[in-house]
């Protein structure tokens, strides 16, 4: 079985494929302060609770957006699972031409959604990752990046605002029936989510006009994917393990 572990900023996303097979998925927060014991010992616990055990693991990738991340993950694989990871980077083939200035700059987490995004739905496409930081990534029909943009994450956002008013409260991320609201919490809900949703119909209508696009589809992930998309009809569908059906996908290109 394949183990995938999607390194992002704020969480560490793990997936258990059996082929094709998503078997199980869960994540952790992500911080330099664990060791490659503490993250291991983790992992076998999940695995054991599923029923499933380190000698089921015959294969891991890994896709990393926190460099010092990287070793400590790489040590748990060979001691823990006594396999070496295929980490994506430079060198690694990834089924997708990075149309771009310097593709070295590219993140593994975008590259793998968009790949699997590709594969999955067909193109020309945008994946919108709503994480850290709101990433739209955009694919031609040929399967190319061609680039993007990166607005801070709709949390991110929340929490500089309340960190910098000294009145304004902790909330919850819900989306609020109406834009106008009356009290302080439902008024930040719905700035910050409207908002969101208001940028996504603009980014992807403007992506639109300047690629010359007929139609696109249009691919939502992250962990506040669904309630952006029950506010707008821009998105045509949400997958929260993308980035880890994109892991898959690059380790099958890779394992020989």
């Amino acid at each position: 079985m394949l183990l995938t572990i999607d390194i992002g900023n704020t969480n560490i996303k793990f997936g258990l494929f059996d082929g094709a097979d998503l078997r199980e998925s869960w994540r952790v927060g992500a911080t330099t302060a664990k060791t490659g014991d503490e993250y291991g010992l983790a992992i076998l616990d999940f695995l054991r609770g599923h029923g499933y055990n380190a000698s089921d693991v015959d294969g891991i990738v890994i896709g990393s957006v926190i460099p010092n991340l990287n070793f400590t993950f790489e040590r748990m694989s060979k001691y823990y699972f006594k396999t070496a990871p295929l980490l994506v980077g430079p060198g690694i083939r990834t089924g997708i031409a990075l149309k771009v200035d310097d593709p070295r700059e590219v993140g593994a987490d975008r590259l793998a959604g968009c790949l699997a995004a590709y594969k999955l739905y067909g193109a020309p496409l945008t994946v919108i990752s709503f994480g850290t930081a709101t990433a739209f990534s955009v694919v031609s029909e040929r399967g190319e990046f061609l680039g993007g943009l990166i607005a801070p994450g709709i949390k991110v956002a929340g929490d500089a605002m309340c960190a910098s008013a000294a009145l304004l409260p902790r909330f919850e991320y819900e989306l609020p029936k109406k834009i106008v609201n009356k009290n302080t919490v439902t008024n930040m809900q719905a700035g910050l989510l409207y908002g969101a949703i208001g940028m996504a119909e603009y980014v992807c209508s403007r992506i639109k006009s300047e690629c010359g696009f007929q139609t696109m589809k249009v691919i939502a992930t992250g962990g506040l994917a669904d309630i952006v998309a029950s506010g707008t009809s821009i998105i045509d569908k949400v997958d929260k393990t993308l980035n880890l059906t994109g892991l898959r996908m690059i380790y099958e290109m890779n394992r020989k």
